[in-house]
């Protein structure tokens, strides 16, 4: 694994004789900071016009993307811890936006699926989403874009390799 150049771009600087952070020039910051703003915004939404959240969103696209799917699944693609899926599991399942099958013999290893009614508010869920993401990628060239989504694979890749 090749180190990156640190000498442009370093995470730190000094202040009176102390190393301290560049949060400008230190990825994890940014990452955050963008994943928040974006989890706020889109929040708000979701909960103004459906009363779900960024989870639940999160949980149904999966359930889009891969119907009949574990919870077990679920949690490994969208990197989310079991209970956050399986309240949001449970919420949707009341809310008769999903359904599932069991087997007999282990109920835990139930499979997942949107139901009619949780296409119709998927669609519409996916309507806002890419709304949204069009306007926070906004003036982004889309050579810069694909430099992104390529450095963000990776940067999963390394995270995944980590452990």
């Amino acid at each position: 694994m090749t180190e990156p150049t640190r000498d442009i771009l370093s995470p730190t600087r000094d202040r009176d004789g102390f190393t301290i952070l560049d949060i400008d020039h230190y990825a994890p910051f940014l990452l955050n900071a963008v994943s928040n703003a974006w989890q706020r915004q889109t929040s708000a939404i979701y909960r103004r016009e459906f009363d779900l959240g960024i989870v639940d969103w999160r949980v149904m696209a999966m359930l889009n993307i891969e119907p009949r799917i574990t919870a077990n699944r679920v949690c490994e693609v969208i990197r989310l811890d079991k209970a956050a899926v399986s309240r949001s599991l449970k919420l949707l399942a009341e809310r008769g936006l999903t359904a599932f099958e069991a087997p007999a013999t282990d109920p835990r290893k139930r499979r997942w699926w949107l139901s009619d009614e949780g296409q119709r508010v998927h669609a519409a869920l996916m309507e806002i989403a890419l709304d949204c993401e069009a306007r926070m990628l906004a003036d982004v060239p889309l050579e810069d874009l694909e430099v992104y989504l390529k450095t963000m694979r990776q940067m999963l890749r390394n995270l995944d390799a980590m452990g």
